[in-house]
């Protein structure tokens, strides 16, 4: 893949997990048990509208020129949507759309952070854990480049059109690499956004208005169709209220101005309802029901009480799991609540406004996600940090460092996740490092108490999810 396409893809894959920066204008709660998150009011709406709204709609208004796109793109021959018109010669995750000035742009969508091809096939809503996000910084912003030097000369329409995307990129390409490729730096992404947006207005400044803090932290990106279970969004559960004003956050990286976020978000009740139709894709594989059936036994007994239960008679509790419980990395959480300004930012912003209000509430802990699909879905914890099923119940076995392959990726059917090799020592960008902040693979230790026969029952009941 071309650079300046690569990049455009990593820049924009985190945007609908965008705002895990944020908490809530309160102070850190400190629990020392589980806390049940209240269901909030969401917006009801079109499914099949949502789908071609996600697919082919402007949510982003302006992208790369498409007469400019086809010089250094070469056109896509899976068109894995079976889309029409220019939209067929374009990846999933890009989309074929007018500019307010009539120019036909190639913008990202939100599949390039919530769609993955698996064994060949695409998978809309399944957590991309394939961009990278580990040389934004060296690759610098040779797209903002080319729109200046050719662009604004030769073709100054076009130049227009992608000026709001340039702007951007000159704000935050070079401020949000992470340590591997793999993990997502969406909060990061929102941090530097935010910083330069007006939070009644949404228009952009050309001066930081915040604060930015030093750091990225790295996550992993969850499964959309999990979100229908939820009672609030992201890993810590501070995203309360209307769930589609989050997942129309995207369109800040272009917005110019809160009408054009309003008109973006009265599609985004369709887009809600879209999301909550998907299902998880079925495990491919033979599973032994005898052993699966075992398997559930010792998942109630131990787990269902964070995790819920499953089939006709499912029940999900939506409990926050206090970091003294959980004892996974602390970063992600405690970066949210250490950005006092940011959080005021959002509480007070045009997103918090209207029939369909949003907020941040702090936590000091995670989510116990609903566990649907969990299979498909590695690797594992709010980072990424654990590559298989088989090491997040053994915490023994969890590698220090560890690789996986991306350009001839396989994936282990036996201890669930993609394949991969222990190494003996660090390496940036291609070696997974858990003895980073935001990297560590520690804690959700539960699984140790288990035998060897237990935890193979447990993973081969949790495959049938």
């Amino acid at each position: 893949m071309h650079l300046k396409q690569s990049i455009l893809i990593s820049v924009f894959v985190a945007l609908v997990s965008v705002f895990l920066a944020f908490v809530g204008d309160e102070k850190g709660i400190h629990p020392i048990k589980p806390v049940a998150i209240p269901p909030s009011p969401q917006r009801e709406g079109d499914p099949a509208k949502g789908y071609d709204y996600l697919t082919t709609g402007d949510y982003l208004k302006s992208g790369i020129p498409y007469s400019y796109y086809t010089v250094f793109a070469k056109k896509d021959r899976n068109n894995y949507l079976n889309r029409t018109g220019k939209n067929a010669t374009v990846p999933y995750d890009f989309n074929v759309v007018q500019s307010p000035n009539k120019v036909d742009v190639v913008v990202p969508t939100c599949l390039q952070c919530h769609g993955q091809v698996f064994d060949g096939k695409l998978v809309v809503g399944l957590g991309n854990t394939f961009q990278d996000f580990s040389n934004i910084a060296k690759a610098n912003n040779p797209v903002s480049d080319i729109g200046t030097a050719i662009m604004q000369t030769f073709s100054p329409r076009q130049y227009k059109a992608a000026l709001p995307l340039f702007t951007s990129f000159d704000a935050i390409l070079q401020d949000m690499q992470t340590e591997v490729r793999g993990v997502n730096s969406a909060d990061r992404l929102a941090t530097l956004l935010v910083a330069h947006r007006n939070p009644q207005t949404l228009e952009w400044q050309s001066k930081p208005i915040l604060d930015i803090p030093k750091g990225v932290i790295p996550t992993d990106v969850p499964a959309w169709w999990l979100l229908k279970k939820k009672n609030a969004m992201f890993y810590n559960g501070f995203g309360r209220g209307d769930f589609g004003k989050f997942l129309m956050l995207s369109n800040i990286l272009t917005v110019k101005d809160s009408s054009e976020a309003r008109e973006v978000n009265s599609h985004f009740g369709d887009v809600l309802a879209f999301i909550k139709s998907i299902n998880p894709p079925k495990y491919p594989k033979e599973t032994d029901g005898v052993l699966a059936e075992e398997g559930e036994e010792v998942f109630v007994n131990n787990c269902s009480k964070c995790h819920g239960t499953y089939g006709t008679k499912g029940y999900y509790p939506n409990l926050l799991i206090p970091a003294s419980i959980i004892q996974t990395d602390s970063l992600l959480y405690k970066g949210n609540q250490q950005n006092p300004q940011f959080i005021a930012w959002f509480n007070n912003s045009w997103f918090a406004t209207g029939d369909h209000p949003a907020k941040l509430v702090p936590y000091d802990g995670y989510i116990a996600p609903p566990l649907d699909g969990i299979w498909i879905t590695a690797p594992y914890l709010h980072n990424g940090s654990v590559p298989t099923l088989r090491a997040l119940l053994n915490s023994k076995e969890r590698p220090t460092y560890w690789k996986r392959n991306f350009t001839k990726p396989s994936y282990d059917y036996e201890k669930v996740g993609w394949a991969y090799e222990p190494t003996d020592k660090p390496k940036r960008r291609t070696v997974y490092n858990t003895t980073l902040p935001g990297y560590n693979n520690g804690g959700h230790t539960f699984g140790d108490k288990l035998t060897e026969q237990e935890r193979r029952a447990v993973i081969e009941y949790l495959k049938t999810l």
